[in-house]
């Protein structure tokens, strides 16, 4: 009779345990993302805060005059700088001062090189032009058999479109890597070989991100995609 009792003592303890585990578990899914967020927005402003409010003039700072240290000063500075830039750019002069100075970065050999590389790069990722992915895909990589999810972003074009010798249109995807989908490989893929997927590009970075773990599901978001397989 005792060996019972002690029995269903040390269950009720491990099913509390295991209570208390998922409990914590559910707490962490919750608080980590706002965490981690918050964290690193707080980060990249006191970045751009150290980059900034060094420039700016002693008597000008916020803190002159009401005694606490604002973070975000810098952020607000800069935004508002970027925005006087911006529109002073796209004036006549302007547009004539920013030509001159080109003129003299292309005279340069090292800088040139560096200056068009940057500036290619921010106005891809800058322009208000619709250049983002159209949709995500299947390719097979690094191997036959093999599939990897990748966006297919333009046809080829020019040189590269010509070179290319397989007598069907060839398509530009960018194969990211997991977790970290801002770094990958740019294929050059037949389109007969490329296989376009429903989900939305959204969808399939959350996948690659993920690792696998994230499945996107439009029939019911709380179930994997597996779940629907047979139904």
């Amino acid at each position: 009779m005792t060996q019972k009792n002690d029995d269903q003592v040390e269950r009720r303890k491990a099913s509390m345990f295991a209570g208390f585990r998922a409990s914590f578990l559910t707490g962490l899914v919750v608080i980590a993302p706002i965490f981690l967020t918050a964290w690193l927005i707080w980060t990249v402003v006191g970045w751009i805060d150290s980059w900034v409010l060094p420039l700016v003039p002693q008597n000008m700072m916020p803190e002159q005059y009401i005694g606490i240290n604002l973070r975000g000063v810098g952020v607000i500075i800069f935004l508002l700088f970027t925005i006087i830039v911006g529109w002073m750019a796209k004036g006549i002069m302007g547009r004539s001062l920013l030509n001159i100075g080109e003129g003299l970065v292309d005279r340069m050999p090292v800088v040139r090189s560096v200056y068009n590389g940057l500036k290619q790069i921010a106005e891809t990722v800058f322009s208000q032009a619709d250049n983002s992915f159209e949709k995500a895909c299947l390719v097979e990589y690094p191997r036959k058999g093999i599939w990897a999810i990748a966006f297919i972003s333009t046809p080829a074009k020019g040189e590269i479109d010509a070179k290319i010798m397989t007598g069907e249109q060839v398509m530009s995807v960018f194969l990211p890597t997991t977790p970290n989908p801002t770094s990958g490989f740019l294929l050059f893929v037949p389109k007969a070989d490329v296989i376009e997927l429903d989900m939305s590009v959204e969808d399939a970075a959350k996948l690659v991100i993920s690792a696998g773990l994230v499945y996107p599901n439009s029939k019911d978001p709380t179930q994997p995609v597996d779940a629907l397989i047979g139904k």
